[in-house]
């Protein structure tokens, strides 16, 4: 299992700064991840367009970015904007798409919110194609493309979708290179979305599928204040009801359970429990714990470079 890196927030749905974006996977590189995550916010920045900027600040870490919803986006056009990112990111470029949810495809974009999972199979039927540099010829329910398109030293870009339902994992594992989940435990990766995607990726024919797992994490002595402000953080995702789902699997009933905390030989143990889980990549959300945000953000961020190297 790889350790990646949240560069630009901690996924809390506070906008970042574009350039908060780029140092952020500098430094990422910098302290040896192999990998670095941005999150795309519908009210926040466009985050391909920041990823750009990032590979060209950098050599070698790869940059992900999830998820883009994908109802306010054609596929035709969303592979252009990617392909044409991959080109700055040499290669490096990680898509992550979701449907999103209700309230902000319909509450703000004013698109019905309707038959997700057949959306997101049409979707990647478009989208996938296009990013190997194939013309694609498809007329379904929600689209009809004919054609393509042609970005001068582009590369295929890796896609995974955010995936939390069955029918959802059953349609990355089909279509696309994999998923990327937010807040999904170790029990409903192991016992639900890593076994139904592997098992939807060998009956499509296709590789291994990658499972891209993020999830708060935090090194401290304080888990009583740690779990405080995880509660206060992270709020908002108790109330969609996707999440609602994934806490039932688990047996818990609020974020502040399923976060990774403790001191460095406790949050190891977590971790470990997600590389047995199946999980190929951990995106740590590194969040501060006590007044001393820059200390606690540290020490966190120190046990992580080092289980880069050993995990």
């Amino acid at each position: 299992m790889r350790i990646a890196m949240n560069i630009g927030g901690d996924l809390i749905g506070e906008p970042s700064m574009p350039l908060e974006i780029v140092d952020g996977a500098r430094r990422a590189e910098a302290e040896g991840f192999g990998s670095a995550w941005t999150v795309h916010f519908s009210r926040g920045l466009d985050a391909l367009s920041t990823l750009a900027a990032a590979g060209m600040a950098t050599d070698r870490i790869e940059l992900g970015v999830a998820v883009v919803p994908t109802y306010p986006r054609h596929p035709l056009a969303l592979a252009q904007q990617a392909a044409t990112t991959q080109v700055f990111c040499s290669g490096r470029l990680t898509l992550g798409i979701g449907v999103s949810h209700r309230p902000v495809i319909e509450g703000l974009h004013g698109i019905p919110f309707t038959s997700p999972a057949a959306h997101m199979r049409e979707y990647l039927s478009v989208l996938g194609p296009l990013l190997r540099g194939e013309s694609v010829s498809f007329h379904g329910s929600f689209y009809k493309v004919e054609g393509g398109f042609t970005v001068p030293g582009s590369s295929p870009v890796s896609v995974v979708v955010g995936a939390l339902s069955p029918r959802m994992v059953r349609a990355a594992g089909e279509l696309a290179d994999g998923v990327v989940t937010w807040l999904a435990g170790p029990r409903t990766l192991a016992e639900t979305i890593v076994p139904t995607l592997r098992e939807s990726a060998r009956s499509a024919g296709r590789p291994e599928p990658r499972v891209v797992a993020g999830m708060p994490v935090a090194v401290t002595d304080d888990i009583d204040l740690a779990r405080r402000t995880v509660r206060e953080r992270f709020a908002r995702y108790e109330g969609l009801a996707n999440y609602q789902q994934v806490f039932q699997r688990e047996g818990v009933t609020s974020v502040a359970e399923l976060a990774i905390i403790g001191t460095e030989e406790e949050v190891e143990k977590q971790l470990r429990r997600y590389a047995d889980a199946g999980v190929t990549e951990l995106w740590p959300a590194v969040f501060p714990v006590g007044d001393d945000a820059g200390a606690s953000t540290r020490r966190t961020r120190a046990l992580l470079a080092r289980l880069a190297t050993e995990l």
